[in-house]
């Protein structure tokens, strides 16, 4: 998983979270454990895809920790309706129960910034909310690649549109490891602000709704080769 750039400021505000889980024991349960960890606000639940849309719609939260099995509109339709839809759309982090859930990939490249286990400690899960709000991707690249090899998505076609230079290229597998900006401008030997200008070019090139799409894509396109990167 990687964190924030260190040069990015830091906020002082607490992260503010819904939690969308159409099981009422694990949506409470994560309230209580989110509730009480440093920098997070639960701002509220919903037990379903459509509800999910609405609170956030009504509520503005930073974070959405998204179920994706859900009745009524699963969290893939949601995340997708959410960004779609919103002004200023929060962060969707997925959150399930299996690491090779195939829902979960399409998740990614419906725009969500990543995912956690629901079996993680809470202290893990309460790290990713704050990583996703300040805008980095939660990436758990082992089995990010596992999903993608068993799963390959449309995504992959947008690669070879997109003529990348050979030097986002470098940047786009660097990201697929799960490398930060900082680890990238000093493996490539570069300054961080040509990193977060290759950077911004690959998502508007490929058409990545963020990071972790766009690493979706390197793997799906066989940019990177599942089992061969990190």
């Amino acid at each position: 998983m990687t964190g924030p750039d260190p040069t990015d400021a830091p906020s002082n505000a607490p992260v503010t979270l819904l939690i969308a889980d159409d099981d009422e024991v694990t949506r409470s349960g994560l309230r209580t454990l989110l509730a009480v960890q440093p920098g997070i606000t639960v701002v509220g639940e919903a037990s379903d895809g459509v509800d999910a849309v609405d609170q956030a719609q009504r509520l503005r939260p930073d974070v959405v920790l998204m179920d994706v099995r859900m009745p009524r509109r699963n969290g893939i339709e949601a995340t997708r309706q959410l960004l779609a839809e919103s002004a200023a759309p929060p962060k969707v982090v997925v959150i399930t129960t299996f690491e090779n859930d195939g829902y979960v990939t399409a998740a990614l490249s419906a725009g969500a910034s990543g995912f956690v286990l629901k079996r993680l400690p809470v202290r893990q899960i309460a790290e990713a909310v704050r990583v996703a709000a300040a805008g980095e991707a939660i990436l758990f690249p082992a089995a990010l690649r596992r999903m993608v090899s068993a799963r390959p998505l449309d995504s992959a076609e947008a690669l070879p549109r997109a003529a990348l230079t050979v030097r986002e290229e470098e940047v786009l597998r660097s990201m697929a490891t799960g490398q930060s900006n900082p680890e990238i401008a000093e493996s490539l030997r570069v300054s961080l602000e040509t990193v977060k200008t290759h950077v911004g070019n690959v998502l508007t090139k490929l058409g990545a709704q963020n990071r972790t799409h766009a690493v979706v894509i390197a793997y799906e396109s066989g940019l990177v080769v599942p089992g061969l990167a990190g």
